[in-house]
């Protein structure tokens, strides 16, 4: 299946990197967050990527143009430096479609900017490209195909470090809880579409707020409420839990290390 990556927006909440470069190319370990959850699809046998740019999009382009496989993969080197020779490689099966679909655009924009890549595919996987995951790609497919419906998401608990408050009739407070000991769930991303979604977007809509509406009011959405791990990465401590996990090889998302099917 094909896999839509939306890696366009500015990402201001992650001030400390959106002016120089897009947030996907935030770097996580050795490679950009992008990279990652490439790594993830491909691990699962999606390997045909169409990347929706707006923001930097030279810096995307640039990175993939040069990049440097030995950097993340074991390699021989000999004949005194002059010869390297790869003894894994990263990207070499992959496809990647590169599309700038504006600097301003909303996720619905950007989707329907592919929609002529995505060809005559009747199912296709797309995602954010910030948030990272540990879920089992096969089972949420699977799962989704037996259903008739026509778009599917990650439900999951939120992570960021805030607080919900609950008020009395008189403002009095009368509760006060990590959000992520709410009960809440959001949206995490992860979607896999049928063909049919593009029919639910009408110009300049977003995809979560009118699309998502119209597939509620048919009965045509689904969710996958997924209680493993997931992050997404709107702040420098974001960044910094998931350097820190990469550095103690404890990354949960690197199903590629734990040969998982």
């Amino acid at each position: 299946m094909k896999v839509v990556l939306f890696c366009g927006g500015l990402g201001m909440r992650l001030r400390e990197y959106s002016e120089s470069i897009p947030k996907p190319m935030v770097e996580i370990g050795y490679r950009p967050v992008l990279w990652h959850i490439m790594k993830y699809y491909s691990h699962f046998g999606h390997k045909d990527f169409i990347l929706c740019l707006g923001h930097r999009a030279d810096v995307v382009k640039k990175y993939f143009i040069n990049y440097e496989e030995w950097i993340s993969n074991d390699f021989v080197l000999s004949k005194g430096g002059t010869d390297l020779r790869l003894l894994h490689s990263d990207i070499g099966d992959w496809n990647i479609t590169f599309v700038d679909t504006g600097i301003n655009a909303n996720i619905g924009q950007r989707l329907s900017a592919v929609e002529s890549h995505v060809g005559d595919d009747d199912v296709f996987l797309a995602n954010y490209a910030d948030g990272l995951t540990d879920l089992s790609l096969p089972a949420y497919l699977t799962e989704f195909l037996a259903t008739d419906k026509t778009a599917a998401f990650l439900s999951v608990r939120p992570t960021q470090s805030l607080h919900v408050v609950s008020f009395g009739p008189d403002r009095e407070i009368v509760s006060i809880s990590p959000m992520g000991d709410s009960g809440l769930w959001v949206n995490g991303g992860y979607f896999v579409f049928r063909r049919e979604i593009f029919d639910f977007i009408q110009n300049g809509e977003e995809l979560v707020t009118e699309p998502f509406q119209r597939l509620i009011a048919q009965k045509l959405l689904f969710t996958h409420r997924h209680t493993g791990f997931w992050v997404g990465m709107d702040t420098f401590k974001d960044k910094q839990y998931r350097d820190e996990l990469v550095s103690r090889d404890e990354a949960p998302w690197q199903v590629w290390k734990k040969n998982l099917a």
